[in-house]
């Protein structure tokens, strides 16, 4: 287990990203929360300028940093600014929180292969932000589709690999 990495991204609300990257192969945990804001300890009423974000913790044997953005371009509408269907707002920008240069570098190119495939209505507007803190959100969000599986959600897989 000592060999896991962490990845956080953001892309929308984040009930329907950690549904979906939950049961990605490779991927150990999820975990909900907030990032990339101007306060500590937020909460789902106080969080300015937190991104709804997931915390994937990953095997990178199983699978790769560059796999998990391939996944996140295709399962959210990253050409939006700050929205994703009905939720709007900064909380629900598309974004990476950026670890180091390998990550920030990873991503970069992906993103020019999902503005080269031109599969989405405009340019990809994900924010590369560096990796601050990540504040789990409260309980009763954890795995909130799994306790409510009529729950919303707008995050689906939209089609194949861009790799």
């Amino acid at each position: 287990m000592e060999n896991l990495k962490k990845a956080y991204i953001a892309g929308g609300c984040f009930w329907g990203m950690e549904d979906l990257f939950r049961v990605r192969p490779g991927v150990k945990d999820t975990q909900v929360g907030y990032i990339g804001g101007s306060n500590d300890n937020p909460t789902y009423p106080n969080h300015p300028g937190h991104a709804e974000g997931i915390e994937i913790t990953y095997d990178p044997n199983e699978t790769s940093y560059r796999k998990l953005l391939d996944y996140f371009f295709r399962m959210h509408d990253p050409s939006t600014v700050d929205q994703q269907g009905n939720d709007r707002g900064s909380s629900y920008r598309s974004a990476l929180f950026i670890q180091d240069e390998q990550e920030e570098e990873t991503a970069r190119e992906i993103i020019k292969i999902v503005d080269d495939a031109a599969r989405w209505p405009g340019k990809v507007v994900t924010t590369l932000e560096p990796y601050t803190k990540f504040w789990p959100a409260e309980e009763y969000h954890q795995d909130y589709l799994l306790k409510n599986p009529n729950g919303y959600t707008c995050h689906f897989e939209r089609f194949g690999t861009f790799l």
